[in-house]
């Protein structure tokens, strides 16, 4: 059953946010019991190849979230608003959230930042109905401004205004703020002073919740660990065994095997000769 945003804002359990990027990662990360899940623009880098977020288009999170949507119908689902989509003022992003609720189903939109233009979007669609989840921290989208991928937050400077864009963005009226990769007792001083929900991700344990990336919790690609991340299994390796082997057995004419291939009537094949 689909948690409403009081739900999320009450549980007393962390809550736990996970990625998908189409029909089967919705699917099972419903089945999985998950609170949410996050079309997340990270899909630039696993799904697409990019090497940052910043291509990722506004079609392609409404192609993908579609695909989420309709593998995870029942479960609250949040969209990225991609890079560009919420930059140029309140009219634009506005027009941009509504195009992705209407075609996506999706329950809120995500955007990263806390600039006064930024809360002023965040001000202006949550009066207008529009449930936003803001996102402090390592901000992947402007990641090169910020000196690259890298933690947030150890000194007075980012510290500060990483707490103070939190709560900047709860006054804005956000239901909930990603931490992402600053230290943890930073993350839970954050924690202590919003009333909504922190989301963490390389924040620590005292976040009211965690996301992580699908393609890394499952191991998706061999030789990627990263620290924020823990490897809950090992499917890229898995997957390539698997390939290797079909491979291997079609070469060597092991597959199809019988129970593989359809058969015939010896009298309809006559006639064909």
């Amino acid at each position: 059953m689909k948690r409403s945003i009081p739900e999320l804002q009450g549980s007393e359990q962390p809550l736990v946010m996970v990625t998908a990027y189409d029909y089967p990662g919705g699917k099972h990360a419903q089945a999985a019991d998950v609170d949410v899940i996050l079309v997340g623009d990270s899909l630039g880098n696993v799904v697409l190849g990019y090497d940052s977020t910043a291509p990722v288009t506004l079609g392609d999170m409404i192609h993908h979230a579609r695909a989420v949507r309709r593998g995870a119908p029942d479960t609250f689902m949040v969209v990225d608003l991609p890079f560009g989509t919420y930059h140029t003022g309140t009219q634009d992003a506005m027009r941009n959230a509504v195009k992705v609720i209407q075609e996506t189903g999706a329950d809120a939109v995500k955007m990263e930042g806390a600039t006064t233009e930024i809360l002023q979007v965040v001000d202006t669609l949550t009066r207008n109905g529009i449930p936003v989840m803001g996102h402090v921290g390592l901000m992947p989208q402007t990641a090169t401004a910020q000196g690259g991928l890298r933690v947030q937050g150890k000194d007075d400077d980012t510290a500060r205004r990483t707490l103070e864009g939190a709560v900047a963005l709860e006054r804005a009226g956000a239901f909930a703020v990603v931490l992402e990769a600053i230290p943890a007792r930073l993350a839970r001083l954050i924690s202590e002073r919003l009333a909504v929900p922190t989301i963490g991700i390389g924040a620590g344990v005292n976040c009211d919740g965690q996301v992580l990336v699908t393609h890394d919790l499952l191991g998706m690609y061999e030789g990627e660990d990263k620290k924020i991340a823990k490897r809950y299994a090992e499917i890229g390796k898995l997957s390539r065994e698997a390939i290797a082997a079909y491979a291997a057995e079609v070469r060597a004419r092991q597959f199809p095997a019988k129970e593989n291939s359809f058969v015939m009537k010896d009298d309809v094949l006559d006639k064909l000769y």
